[in-house]
């Protein structure tokens, strides 16, 4: 396990400012500032949902005040490989729904893609602005040494976790201005700025003046709810829902208590199924009728746009380095980690007798649900498992248990290493952007290696240091 705070027993240089404050503070302190963190957090009402478990779905997020800091150039690597990713799944999105010139090179089966739960056929031919159909990329990225890290997977839908990427620097900046006043720190403070500039480029054709843009949500009951609201909050733009938007002569509307507000621009945080009942899901009350067609016809630009999850579907993750080869003529900066594919027959032979060393998950999985971690597991459980790939193999991907890094974390023992995943955020319209920044996500458990907050990871600010 690569300590990134720690080496040979040496702190790492980019940590030596920030350990020799914490030893003169000394851990009475730490242990207030938490209290302060957490009370700031309840406040503020930086929260997210599970739900199906029973009591308050409402849970707060743990959080932990001690950074993690990334050096310039490590930044620099992390940047080009995330901009590289997000540019060759965009013109993977753009040629399947158009020429597929991908599987017609046989680079990757047609079935994988055409029979893909994710995939829209209403979606073909469709020309969004600027050929982009994933505005939003989160790459998650691990680390398992000084200068190895490994892409676990991509969200080109809807990522969520920026509203904490942004409200954790927020509080950290008030508990410790002298920090932040000693040390040259990257802002993240202009990603809504950046998100909202994304958003006007990608305006559609017929739109003849300012954008009118908009967050539509599924609603307060929506485990992302606080995401939604605080975003729009931040963009200066107004949060609706399907029954706030109508489609009218080839336009879409919104309502207000001045009449009706044409709407250019739409920030989806909505599941393709629910967009349009015309289209999708007949019984769905959370999207707008009509919609796909005024998207078609060029009325209005969806963010990010439909059919864009088949680019993130974990099965579809082993090409990618493929289709960076076979788009960009480059080799990938950012390497995925070692993958089985169940569907392939020796790879699930593989997987079905080594259960016990791999992390096993479903393609279409999210959220560390419905995923097997082979080490923590008993004979019983991987068995009760391997029925399920059996069943269905196409559906499973497998991987190594790699030994993710981990960062000075502080728990009820005191300051403990933790693993941790990283995920930057890639805002992609006229340019590609990228804040110096992004969300730390820590397996606050000891030895586990489940970051999600659905499953009890918490989050810590990240820090990118200046030249």
């Amino acid at each position: 396990m690569f300590n990134e705070m720690m080496m040979n027993d040496e702190v790492r240089e980019p940590y030596r400012a920030l350990v020799d404050w914490m030893e003169a503070s000394g851990p009475e302190t730490l242990q207030q500032k938490r209290l302060e963190a957490e009370t700031l957090f309840r406040k503020i009402g930086i929260t997210f949902a599970v739900y199906g478990e029973g009591g308050d779905p409402e849970r707060l997020i743990p959080f932990d005040l001690i950074p993690r800091i990334f050096t310039a150039t490590e930044w620099r690597k992390l940047e080009r490989g995330v901009k590289q990713r997000a540019r060759a799944l965009n013109t993977f999105l753009y040629d399947v729904y158009h020429n597929a010139e991908i599987i017609k090179a046989g680079i990757i089966p047609a079935d994988l893609v055409f029979r893909n739960a994710a995939f829209e056929p209403a979606v073909i031919g469709i020309d969004p602005p600027r050929k982009v159909y994933s505005h939003i990329v989160g790459v998650d990225v691990v680390r398992v040494g000084p200068d190895d890290f490994y892409v676990l997977e991509d969200n080109c839908r809807t990522p969520s976790g920026v509203s904490y990427m942004l409200e954790n620097r927020e509080i950290m900046m008030r508990m410790f201005p002298e920090l932040f006043s000693k040390l040259r720190i990257e802002p993240v403070e202009s990603y809504p700025d950046m998100l909202h500039k994304t958003l006007k480029s990608i305006a559609p054709k017929r739109c003849d003046r300012e954008p009118n843009i908009v967050v539509l949500t599924p609603g307060a009951m929506n485990s992302a709810y606080y995401e939604h609201s605080f975003l729009a909050d931040q963009m200066g733009v107004e949060l609706v829902e399907g029954q706030d938007l109508f489609v009218s002569e080839g336009r879409v509307y919104m309502r207000t208590t001045r009449g009706p507000a044409r709407v250019d621009v739409i920030y989806r945080r909505i599941d393709d199924a629910f967009i349009d009942p015309l289209c999708f899901r007949p019984d769905s009350v959370l999207g707008v009728p009509g919609l796909m067609n005024v998207y078609r016809s060029g009325g209005v630009a969806i963010c990010s746009a439909p059919g864009a999850g088949v680019a993130d579907d974990k099965a579809i993750y082993t090409y990618v380095p493929d289709m960076i080869r076979f788009y960009l003529g480059q080799e990938p900066i950012l390497n995925n980690v070692p993958t089985w594919k169940c569907a392939n027959p020796d790879d699930l032979k593989y997987v079905l007798e080594n259960l016990g060393e791999l992390v096993v998950k479903e393609v279409h999985g999210s959220g560390g649900y419905g995923m097997l971690v082979g080490p923590a597991s008993t004979k019983e459980e991987q068995t009760t498992y391997a029925e399920r790939i059996k069943a269905d193999p196409g559906d499973f991907i497998a991987q190594p248990t790699l030994a993710l890094s981990a960062c000075p974390t502080f728990v009820e023992s005191g300051i403990a290493p933790r693993h941790v995943d990283f995920r930057p955020f890639c805002l992609v319209g006229d340019d590609i952007r990228l804040t110096p920044g992004g969300l730390t996500r820590v397996a606050m458990r000891e030895g586990s290696l489940v970051v999600n907050s659905s499953q009890g990871g918490g989050v810590k600010d990240t820090w990118i240091m200046a030249e």
